[in-house]
């Protein structure tokens, strides 16, 4: 392979640093930190098995086998991969390196370690496992664009965005940490998804700049890799103080936590394929999480917020520094903010601005977002700060630096969604369908040509899709798909119709032979479904999802294909994945929340036939829930009592906390006092029986195997909401 154009200029500036005397990769080739609370790695894992290579993976350890390729079933790319990735080095333009040089500019310092060790004892972050993207190499397992966006996205350390005014910390989680000076202290803009990693990042903004007292935190907006870090910044009680602020968009408690609950467990297990979050840091493995190299997996916590930003356009002066804030409600997240320092002619752009075209549906799960309003919040934030902002930086990426680049990358985010939204239309106005769109739509090539238009984190494929998803659904008008078989049922007649297993295999094997992989899929997964004990079947399909894979652009649809790939090689595995959340936001959960999902968890054929009415009551915060169960349904009403309940139970909202996050029991409360329950107490003893825990380990493809992943919980007990990171 040959040395690829864009490691040189990486590692030109990697030069200058160990010039100046900066150890950046300290304890790389080791593994090894020398940071006192910071954990080493273990050994090679070269001879690991599958199941402690995955481990390895989660942990931040590179897990190389025979051939390179950390499974044994694995494949090298095929010739129609290769030839596929030597187009893209071709065709797109690699000779534009201004992202590089950016992503550069400023650099003050890096840490002499790689690795940071959560509280709980397992490595919570680890650069260092992905130091071979830096070995010159052109990997024919990675789209060239995602290569070059991983070698950009190893920056690593604290970077001056504006001089003794704005600092950033990249490269110590999914998202950066971002600090400005005030009179007095730091303003810290989105600490990051956890305690350890927000820590590290001030303890070398301290050690670089001088100790400062951190005097307010802004919440960009309402996705866990945006909060989750606060309590390594700052404590809860200077904010219940109000020594320290904490801004965030009006909105933002609402949905930090009610977006992730409903289908919460589901969305963790599809987070699996969408981060990649146990497959092996390889080149056929993970390689970037294309906004940041990859989601920590330390404590996540949430400190609510005293100061909201209500209207839509908000001035505040916090600490000498004037901030003119945006709200962007229905852009990357229901609750978002952009903020302007007119005084600093800078202009921070949350995540609606992150140089790559993000999420228009995100795959692990949650609504669809509105690519024309994100598109109309950009233009109105270029005609409203950008035409004078001299610095524009974000809560992922990198900066840019002069008016005219700005520009530039805004009008380029602006059309990038503009165009997905109003094309895609025109084509579904003409009768293009859901299930045809991503084939049909395609980006200008004009577009096309700016790195700032390509589809990192999101595709064009899947946000295509999730236009038409949200103005027309997923229904494409014909009857024969608005009430189809399941899977498990269709595929069997699918499989007799085409000639059995056998012919399958071997028609599947000579499309695969000829790289027409898309063909290929089509029907080994009728065979999978029909035959989920076939692993011949399961190994030929993996083997297809695999070149998939390899040929993407965006790591969320490269991840679920490799993902999906070894699940059907190895079954499903386990691992330390990211933490979803914490009590925090678990106690952030308003009461109605608890009881909506408490009527999701109920299993109506446990409950048919029986009907009761329960009024809840929690004296300490005035709220009372008249809660029924009639029809196998379970109700409740905020602000009503029912006149003549089957039982009354009263608990203080403050010890109903400890039932929800699962510290004591519903039967503790009352043995002890805490909660009263006057009336029937069966209708309490039933409800018990009837609710369901969700386990993470459901088979997500056919034949891989449930498995226990989730720990038992008390019956009333809240499981943690699902991970919002990376939006």
């Amino acid at each position: 392979m040959k040395r690829n154009r864009f490691v040189f200029i990486w590692r030109a500036a990697l030069v200058c640093l160990v010039i100046t005397g900066l150890s950046f990769a300290a304890g790389c080739s080791s593994g090894k930190s020398d940071a006192p609370d910071m954990d080493a790695a273990s050994e090679e894992t070269a001879d690991m098995s599958m199941a402690e290579a995955t481990e390895a993976a989660a942990a931040g350890q590179t897990a190389m086998g025979e051939g390179g390729h950390f499974d044994p079933k694995g494949k090298q790319p095929s010739t129609f991969t290769a030839e596929h990735q030597k187009k893209q080095r071709e065709m797109l333009p690699f000779d534009d390196t201004r992202d590089f040089e950016e992503s550069k500019k400023g650099f003050i310092a890096a840490p002499d370690y790689m690795q940071i060790k959560a509280e709980a004892g397992h490595i919570a972050w680890d650069m260092g496992s992905y130091q071979w993207l830096l070995d010159g190499e052109d990997f024919d397992s990675i789209h060239p664009s995602l290569q070059r966006q991983a070698i950009i996205n190893m920056n690593y350390g604290l970077y001056e965005i504006l001089k003794d005014k704005i600092y950033q910390v990249r490269g110590f989680d999914l998202a950066n940490i971002s600090f400005i000076k005030g009179d007095t202290g730091w303003i810290v803009f989105d600490p990051l998804t956890a305690k350890e990693t927000a820590a590290a990042a001030l303890k070398l903004v301290t050690e670089q700049l001088g100790e400062y007292p951190v005097v307010a935190v802004i919440y960009s907006h309402s996705h866990a890799d945006h909060f989750g870090g606060v309590r390594g910044v700052v404590d809860e009680a200077d904010v219940q103080s109000g020594k320290v602020k904490v801004i965030a968009p009006i909105g933002f408690m609402e949905h930090a936590v009610a977006e992730n609950v409903y289908a919460g467990n589901a969305m963790n297990r599809r987070l699996f394929f969408q981060y990649g979050v146990l497959l092996p840091r390889s080149p056929f493995g993970h390689v970037d999480q294309a906004i940041g190299k990859n989601t920590a997996a330390g404590t996540l916590g949430l400190i609510p917020p005293n100061v909201i930003i209500k209207e839509d356009i908000e001035e505040l002066t916090v600490d000498g520094v004037k901030m003119v804030f945006q709200n962007t409600p229905g852009t990357e997240a229901p609750a978002e903010m952009n903020t302007y320092f007119p005084e600093m002619k800078a202009f921070w752009a949350a995540e609606n601005i992150t140089g790559t075209i993000h999420n228009i549906y995100t795959l692990r799960g949650a609504l669809v977002r509105d690519a024309l309003e994100w598109s109309k919040q950009i233009n109105k934030a270029l005609y409203m700060f950008g035409q004078e902002a001299e610095v524009m930086f974000s809560a992922h990426s990198w900066p840019r630096w002069g008016n005219e680049r700005i520009q530039e990358v805004m009008r380029t985010q602006r059309d990038t969604y503009a165009n997905l939204n109003n094309g895609v239309l025109h084509l579904a106005n003409q009768g293009v369908t859901i299930n045809q769109i991503h084939n049909v739509y395609k980006v200008p090539e004009s577009l096309e040509m700016q790195w700032a238009a390509r589809s990192y984190h999101g595709s064009v494929e899947h946000n295509s899709r999730a236009v038409v998803n949200r103005y027309l659904g997923y229904w494409d008008a014909n009857p024969t798909t608005l009430i189809p078989l399941s899977p498990e049922d269709s595929a069997p007649l699918y499989v007799e119709m085409m000639g059995g297993a056998e012919a399958i295999m071997v028609k599947g094997k000579a499309l695969f032979d000829e790289g027409k992989y898309r063909h290929a899929q089509e029907i080994l997964n009728k065979l999978v479904y029909a035959e989920p004990q076939n692993q011949k079947a399961k190994d030929l399909l993996a083997d297809v999802f695999e070149q998939i894979g390899y040929q993407k652009e965006s790591p969320s649809v490269r991840n679920s294909f490799l993902a999906a790939a070894y699940e059907l090689r190895n079954g499903i595995p386990e691992g330390a994945t990211p933490s979803t959340s914490g009590p925090d936001v678990v106690e952030a959960m308003s009461t109605e929340l608890w009881l909506d999902f408490l009527a999701i968890r109920l299993d109506s054929s446990k409950a048919a036939g029986k009907a009761f009415t329960i009024n809840l009551i929690t004296p300490d915060n005035d709220e009372k829930f008249a809660v029924e169960l009639s029809n196998a349904t379970l109700t409740n009403i905020k602000g009503y009592e029912a006149e003549d309940p089957d039982l009354t139970i009263t608990i203080n909202r403050e010890d109903l906390v400890q039932v929800m996050m699962g510290a004591v029991s519903f039967e503790d409360q009352i043995t002890n006092g805490k909660a009263k329950l006057v009336g029937d107490k069966k209708p309490f003893d039933e409800l018990k029986t009837m609710l369901v825990q969700f386990d993470l380990g459901f088979e997500l493809m056919p034949g891989t195997g449930t498995k226990d992943l989730t720990k038992e919980k008390q019956p009333f007990e809240q499981p943690e909401p699902a991970s919002t990171s990376g939006g």
